[in-house]
């Protein structure tokens, strides 16, 4: 698996949690889920995010 496609999984699986808990137990989780929004849009910009720089700790390979 490569970095992109974990960054991928990883904000797709933030936001549908964080959208869960946001209907389920409190709205302020929708507050969570604008910030892996501006993350990924910041990262668009950068091509830079933190992310990132953990699953390639984590032994992802690049592209």
């Amino acid at each position: 698996m490569t970095v992109e496609r974990g960054l991928r999984l990883m904000a797709g699986a933030f936001i549908l949690l964080s959208m869960g808990l946001g209907h389920w137990v409190n709205p302020y989780w929708y507050l969570f889920t604008a910030f892996v929004g501006l993350n990924l849009f910041q990262s668009g910009l950068s091509n830079w995010c933190p992310a990132m720089w953990m699953l390639k700790k984590l032994g992802l390979r690049e592209s």
